[in-house]
């Protein structure tokens, strides 16, 4: 019998390759809300087999628990609203239970890489904030606080001072641009946009609940 691929995954070749491997969850678990030091301590002492087989119970929970930080850190990358001043300082809320904020800044920073970041989180009341040359901290102070001292001892930008609308006329200048009445697709708007998103503090009140007919109730018609 033949060895197909020597380089090869051996759980990819016969079709089980899920889950993830002992170094991905070694290294990003510990960023779940409800990690414990015991949780290694089991990774370690099982096969990486039972690890990559989504069929075992210990590879559910963890698949899960993987899942649910990237999910996390994908809805914060997609959903929170910013705001920018004339000093380059770019800020907004979000709510994050796992320990990703870092994750997040070091998205937006990838992004703005001139502007300095300030993200507070509403889960832990702390401010994180990453500047031009990629470096974090966290505070315990108030988003409003922050992006006021660190606005104090910068000069103004004369490309920020151009931008005259809120973050919320933005979004909203943008969708009056972008609906067409006529192509309303609310299955696949609740797909990319499920209910519980509108928790999120970039979507709560947002302008997709103005827009989208999908979340009209009987009662506003009575």
């Amino acid at each position: 019998m033949k060895k197909s691929g020597n380089c090869q995954d051996p759980l990819k070749v016969i079709g089980r390759a899920k889950g993830y491997s002992r170094n991905e969850l070694i290294m990003n678990l510990p960023r779940h809300a409800k990690f414990t030091p015991n949780l290694i301590e089991q990774i370690e002492k099982l096969p990486e087999v039972h690890l990559r087989n989504s069929g075992s119970p210990m590879a559910k929970k963890l698949i899960r628990m993987m899942r649910e930080i990237s999910t996390e850190t994908y809805r914060a990358i997609q959903f929170t609203r910013t705001e920018i001043n004339n000093k380059g300082v770019l800020f907004g809320v979000v709510m994050l239970k796992h320990r990703v904020l870092d994750l997040v800044l070091k998205y937006f920073h990838k992004r703005w890489p001139s502007c300095i970041i300030c993200l507070y989180n509403e889960h832990t009341h702390k401010t994180g904030i990453i500047n031009e040359k990629g470096i974090i901290r966290v505070v315990k102070i108030s988003l409003k606080e922050v992006v006021q001292e660190i606005s104090r001892t910068r000069p103004n930008i004369p490309y920020f001072e151009d931008i005259q609308f809120s973050g919320e006329q933005i979004f909203e200048t943008l969708y009056n641009s972008q609906i067409i009445t006529e192509r309303e697709n609310p299955r696949y708007f609740k797909k990319m946009i499920p209910n519980y998103c509108y928790e999120l503090p970039g979507m709560r009140n947002g302008v997709e609940k103005r827009f989208i007919s999908r979340n009209k109730k009987l009662n506003e018609f009575l």
